[in-house]
């Protein structure tokens, strides 16, 4: 008898437990309860305060216009709002942010970084400092420099993706162009070299029916935390090639000796960094390999004959060598940045050598010499060998 009411008191006392835990988490936070943070602005105003701007994704309702448990904003952007405040450091903005909105602001879901270029010439050392040791925001946030007011660009919406967040962070892992998450631009900035490369964000003006839009055109160079100068989208992809970045590319050359034009399409490339010390003298071998198809040709040229697919092979290699030039040129020569990753490699082959001479990167890297090997190799040339279309073969 007292053994079942043991067995009696245990079940009890066993279900009670349960009954605790089946009850829900005490110090949950709901949803409707947070701003959920989707797009960061980072602005440098005239008055040297810095400009915090958020783009706050509306996941219930707060006023009587709704649509499907989703609250229009007074902008009539839909399902998302804009909110700046200033503050003189990154963390009085951020608390200032919390004193205006109603619910909690949470960091979790924003996708990408846009810094206004006043703010990047201003320099990034600072605010990059909270999101460095602030557990909140990833580290694999998308990082952009507008030029112009960042807090523009999070006010736009683009045409075909659900959210300005999405759409910046679309183009940049379609690898045309620079794909820099906040964890690159950290390990860059506190690198040997102090150098760092970011994407540049335009606004493309409305026109007639089409609405303003954002897009991706050219690099942003910083040395030393500051931005000091900018790159075409031509150079950038001279920029791809050397740091070993490029994974999409269309390339168009105009042959010697025919008229018109041959376009190829990149299919795998790598690139390799052989640095050389002899004595003072400090040089770096760059060898690209790349595989490609050719995609169009307008040309006479019969590309059925391998000899001129090697003639095509030796001007495609000029032609990427030349937006590689052009990098080297402005990054070495105009804005003395490091952003290859050369002290990287002279310390990975060198260590003794590079930490005798570490001081001196400033003065070694302008001066180094950069020999480049090209192997571009043409897999398949397309469907037909002549253009079908042309009356006169060459």
């Amino acid at each position: 008898m007292r053994t079942t009411k043991r067995k009696s008191v245990f079940v009890l006392f066993f279900l009670s437990i349960h009954a605790l835990w089946l009850s829900g988490c005490w110090d949950r936070t709901e949803v409707n309860n947070l701003a959920i943070i989707t797009a960061v602005g980072l602005d440098w105003t005239e008055d040297r305060q810095l400009e915090l701007s958020v783009k706050i994704y509306l996941t219930s309702p707060s006023s009587s216009q709704q649509m499907g448990g989703f609250s229009a904003d007074s902008g009539g952007t839909g399902l998302s709002i804009v909110r700046s405040v200033k503050g003189l450091t990154m963390a009085a903005s951020v608390a200032q942010l919390q004193q205006v909105l109603t619910r909690k602001v949470f960091w979790g879901q924003a996708e990408v970084l846009i810094i206004g270029e006043r703010l990047a010439k201003e320099g990034l050392a600072e605010p990059m400092e909270f999101f460095t040791r602030h557990p909140s925001p990833r580290e694999r946030i998308q990082v952009f420099i507008s030029k112009g007011s960042a807090k523009d660009v999070l006010q736009l919406d683009p045409p075909i993706e659900r959210s300005i967040a999405k759409g910046l962070r679309s183009m940049a892992e379609s690898r045309i162009g620079l794909n820099i998450t906040m964890k690159d631009l950290m390990q860059m900035m506190a690198g040997r070299a102090r150098a760092a490369v970011i994407p540049l964000v335009e606004i493309k003006p409305k026109q007639g029916m089409q609405e303003a839009f954002p897009f991706l055109n050219g690099t942003g160079i910083l040395k030393n935390g500051k931005m000091v100068g900018r790159m075409n989208d031509s150079t950038t992809r001279g920029i791809l090639w050397l740091r070993n970045e490029i994974k999409r590319a269309t390339t168009t050359i105009s042959p010697k000796n025919a008229k018109g034009y041959v376009s190829f399409q990149l299919l795998r490339s790598h690139t390799e960094l052989v640095p050389h010390i002899h004595g003072d003298d400090w040089s770096i071998t760059v060898r690209i390999d790349t595989q490609d198809d050719i995609i169009e040709n307008t040309t006479g040229l019969d590309l059925a004959d391998p000899k001129y697919i090697k003639e095509l092979e030796t001007e495609l290699a000029t032609g990427i060598e030349h937006r590689v030039h052009m990098a080297l040129t402005q990054a070495q020569k105009e804005m003395k940045a490091d952003i290859f990753g050369f002290a990287d490699a002279f310390y990975r082959n060198y260590p003794k050598e590079w930490n005798r001479n570490k001081n001196r990167w400033d003065d070694i890297y302008p001066n180094l010499k950069v020999m480049l090997e090209t192997e571009p190799k043409i897999y398949r040339p397309g469907m037909t060998g002549k253009n079908i279309f042309k009356s006169k073969q060459e």
